[in-house]
């Protein structure tokens, strides 16, 4: 296992992760490492090791921008320039360093987990609480990683302890049930040990109790799906960007590709491998306990925030976050570039030309699975932008490709058919669209920063949302058959949203798949879809019925061998217990 090797890695205290009402995360950077023996025994050392074990996410794994592109570029509503994508992008997993760095990201956090869990555990100058919450927040995160590999590697090596305490370190890969059940345990000691968010010792911005409980749902639910049977059938909405017919101007010069609407697939799932010897009802019956334990305020108070503050800079502290790493404005070290990747940063304050970025987008298949209505694209996906070469000739993009008559005046075929709406013809921008990586359905969620004009600044990631155990909970009602249950809480998702409600039960196929699709909707660009294509075995199916590039070009061509990332080389090249590399890697 190549593990960090720090003398006191687990105890940096970084200059800004994850924002604190006492701000306990700010108030000191060390100027160098120093030996965990002299951290102390005290409630300031006990979050000094928690701290260090939250700050891997960010300067050993968003900081060189392969997170979150680990999680979120090889799906099939996701799109962006091929040189972005590439490999990754491109099913090229093995040798891909942004590939790679989920393993040794994940498995640096767990190591210094481990240290810090040894270290907090023989404190004895501290009260029971302040000892437990500790413990549990190591727990949560050492969860967290084990979660993030079982589902990309399948099975994998588990660490009891670090490697300092004595513990080998090269181990042999644990089964995926087993993984799991470590997981479980993990996070149900949590939930039982940490403050609930409504707890006056609970730091804003840290995990809680209900934080562990709705993880708990969700990877109950990830098992659940997962060993669903293999006859079982769910529909996705899909298909190939363009139907072969092109729109053409009056002197017979094409203008644009005629899109393909998304249409209804079904396929029948596989079962994931690992996942065989699970009982898909009984961990249904775990997720929808544990996520109704949340919902019904046992281990905290959570709700939805309403749309138009969802994504608000000011809204990050709000309980529909359960679980998120965000960084400080303008810290090279402590950093992400989600501001960057999705919404991209401009020359000035001042300006509104995008300078760089803003890459990463939806694709149109993605896009008309809404209501014309819906927050999430009237609201939630950016209509027009600027970038810094347009300034020469009053230049500006605008999404989609259907409001063309809206902005423009002008209809497919380039004919001026009518005046464009007045906050459009008022400008007086020369709009353009072109079919490619330029213009896609790049979401709004990450707009709102402290400075737009930094390629460092202040976002956060949401890993997991109350959005979230809300649609598990609907998720697994409707497998168990509680129809009313599931219609009521998939609503609430919708309702949030301005979308059209669910009021007839069609069956549990067709709830299954409007879950399954409401998911895509709800969480695009949160680095989630291509997990729930792979945990409900559809994943290879939803890939190739895209009939091999999307509309930016990106190859979206899928072989059994992508089920699994294959464990990085130099792991297989020094771990002598690992014997063999996933199916298809070498």
């Amino acid at each position: 296992m190549k593990l960090t090797k720090y003398i006191f890695s687990a105890a940096i205290i970084l200059s800004g992760v994850l924002l604190t009402s006492c701000n306990n995360w700010l108030e000191e950077k060390p100027e160098s490492f120093i030996g965990p023996e002299s951290v102390g025994d005290s409630e300031a050392a006990a979050s000094r090791w928690v701290a260090g074990v939250y700050s891997n996410w960010l300067d050993d794994m968003f900081r060189w921008s392969n997170f979150p592109r680990v999680l979120e570029l090889d799906a099939d509503y996701i799109s962006g320039p091929d040189w972005l994508f590439g490999n990754l992008g491109a099913g090229n997993f093995q040798g891909d360093d942004t590939c790679n760095s989920l393993w040794s990201g994940c498995y640096n956090l767990i190591n210094d987990a481990n240290t810090a869990i040894r270290y907090v555990s023989a404190m004895s100058s501290i009260s029971d609480a302040v000892k437990n919450n500790a413990l549990g927040e190591l727990y949560f995160q050492k969860a967290f990683a084990y979660f993030l590999l079982v589902r990309a590697y399948g099975a994998i090596p588990y660490f009891e302890s670090d490697v300092a305490s004595g513990v080998e370190y090269y181990q042999p890969r644990m089964a995926v049930a087993d993984v799991y059940g470590k997981i479980t345990d993990l996070l149900t000691q949590a939930a039982g040990m940490m403050y609930k968010n409504t707890d006056s010792g609970f730091n804003t911005g840290h995990v809680s109790a209900g934080s562990a409980a709705g993880l708990l749902a969700k990877v109950y639910a990830t098992m659940a799906s997962g060993a669903m049977p293999a006859d079982t059938e769910i529909q996705i909405r899909t298909g190939e960007p363009f139907t072969g017919t092109t729109y053409k101007d009056a002197e017979g010069n094409e203008t644009f590709k005629e899109f393909r609407s998304p249409t209804p697939e079904t396929f029948n799932k596989t079962v994931v491998a690992g996942h065989e010897s699970m009982n898909a009802q009984e961990l249904y019956e775990k997720a929808a306990e544990w996520a109704k334990k949340v919902i019904d305020g046992e281990y905290g108070s959570y709700e939805l925030s309403s749309y138009d503050n969802l994504w608000k800079k000011s809204n990050r502290d709000a309980s529909e976050f359960m679980w998120a790493v965000r960084s400080n404005n303008g810290d090279q070290v402590y950093c992400t570039h989600i501001h960057t990747y999705y919404s991209g940063y401009k020359a000035s304050a001042s300006s509104e030309f995008i300078e760089s970025g803003g890459w990463v987008g939806c694709t149109n298949n993605w896009y008309e699975l809404f209501d014309s209505q819906d927050y999430r694209i009237t609201k939630g996906v950016r209509h027009t932008w600027r970038y810094y070469y347009q300034e020469s000739y009053d230049g500006c993009f605008y999404y989609p490709l259907s409001w063309k008559v809206r902005i423009t005046g002008s209809d497919l075929t380039n004919t001026y058919v009518q005046e464009p709406d007045p906050e459009y013809a008022a400008t007086g921008y020369n709009y353009q669209y072109n079919q490619s990586s330029e213009c896609l359905a790049f979401t709004t969620k990450y707009n709102d920063v402290e400075d737009e004009a930094t390629d460092y600044a202040d976002s956060q990631w949401p890993f997991l949302r109350y959005a979230d155990v809300l649609l598990i909970y609907a998720e697994a009602e409707n497998e168990l058959g509680n129809s009313t249950e599931a219609m009521t809480y998939l609503n609430q998702v919708r309702q949030r949203s301005n979308a059209t409600l669910m009021t007839t039960y069609q069956g549990k196929m067709k709830m299954r798949s409007a879950i399954l699709e409401e998911r895509a909707k709800e969480f695009a660009c949160e680095g989630d879809r291509r997990w729930d294509l792979i945990r409900w075995g559809v994943y290879l199916d939803a890939m190739n019925a895209i009939g091999g590039r999307d509309e930016a070009n990106i190859v979206k061509t899928r072989e059994t061998r992508h089920l699994l990332y294959p464990i990085p080389t130099v792991e297989m090249n020094v771990n002598k217990a690992i014997t063999e590399n996933n199916p298809g890697w070498n």
